[in-house]
């Protein structure tokens, strides 16, 4: 097997994390509604990766394990996504469906995230050849710690249906479902800091 301690990604391994999720996303309801085609969803994800996500790299929260088989990019408190950037990404990369339907999915999942200082995971991934392995929970486990001992929020939304028990086993409680014309639904899930035994 491989080192299964979790470390975080400096800013020359970045291509190899975002690399890592694309991997862990070529199945994705969500993604791959928004790029169906396989030639256009690898040429346009790092990009799409990089704007949800890469203000991980700059915060240090940018989490892997083993040889980048399962990745975790959390944004700290008061750390947004780059909407400009994916919006035109997503301007210049999809159908007019896709981009008359999208703004309304961002909105929408700006209504669950938590008024309060919260921890933020836009996306969290493991190559498909390391499926079943614990990865995903090594990864959570390192964060939710972390976050509990801050006693801060933890917020994301889950954009697989499949993925829903995994959080709920780290503490993670279903708020609603999001929907928006033929998006597939995503899923909001917010986890409070649980008290340290």
């Amino acid at each position: 097997m491989f080192n299964l301690e979790v470390k975080t990604a400096t800013g020359y391994e970045q291509d190899a994390v975002i690399d890592a999720l694309k991997l862990a996303f070529g199945a994705d309801p969500a993604t791959r509604w928004v790029w169906p085609d396989p030639r256009e969803y690898i040429l346009h994800f790092s990009k799409f990766a990089r704007a949800f996500g890469g203000k991980a790299f700059v915060n240090n929260t940018a989490h892997y394990v083993g040889n980048y088989s399962g990745v975790a990019l959390w944004l700290p408190p008061n750390t947004e996504p780059d909407v400009d950037t994916l919006l035109s990404l997503l301007r210049n990369t999809t159908t007019e469906e896709v981009q008359n339907t999208v703004p309304g999915v961002f909105e929408k999942m700006g209504s669950f995230h938590p008024n309060e200082p919260h921890w933020y995971l836009p996306l969290l991934g493991v190559d498909p050849l390391y499926h079943g392995k614990g990865l995903g929970s090594i990864l959570m486990n390192y964060s939710t710690k972390i976050f509990d001992n801050l006693n801060t929020l933890a917020y994301l939304e889950s954009s697989n249906p499949r993925n829903i028990p995994f959080y709920k086993r780290h503490g993670f409680e279903l708020l609603g479902t999001i929907e928006v014309n033929k998006f597939p639904p995503l899923f909001p899930m917010l986890r409070k800091p649980q008290s340290l035994s």
